[in-house]
């Protein structure tokens, strides 16, 4: 059974940064794509950036290049995002998301096609 673990959300200022962690169990990240989403509140859940583990290709919205960094470590099966100049518009909660069956890719930016998910860790970017 795939199982995604996040951690690294927090409280940072302006300018600050973070580094999100996704840890995969249940599988061995070949394939697979993984998806960083987020959502604030009242807003519509938005993909962030995504790395794929295929081709190490990489996806980021258009709101974090040049600020945000995704990267993969496999003998921990973990990928990575850092978050650098963080902005009190990149406040929400964060997911991972992936597909069990390796068959997205960073193309496919619809949420609802991911079908395994994090449990999702809050950053607050706050003076």
């Amino acid at each position: 059974q795939v199982h995604l673990a996040d951690s690294g959300g927090g409280l940072v200022q302006p300018g600050g940064s973070l580094r999100l962690s996704c840890a995969a169990s249940g599988f061995t990240l070949h394939a697979h794509v993984i998806f960083w989403f987020r959502q604030a509140p009242g807003k519509e859940r938005e993909g962030v950036s995504c790395f794929s583990l295929s081709d190490s290709s990489t996806y980021y919205a258009d709101s974090v290049k040049g600020r945000f960094t995704i990267s993969r470590d496999n003998a921990k099966n973990t990928v990575y995002l850092q978050m650098n100049n963080l902005k009190p518009e990149d406040t929400a909660v964060y997911y991972c998301a992936t597909d069990q069956w390796g068959l997205r890719a960073c193309s496919d930016l619809d949420a609802a096609t991911y079908d395994s998910w994090s449990r999702g860790t809050l950053v607050t970017v706050s003076s």
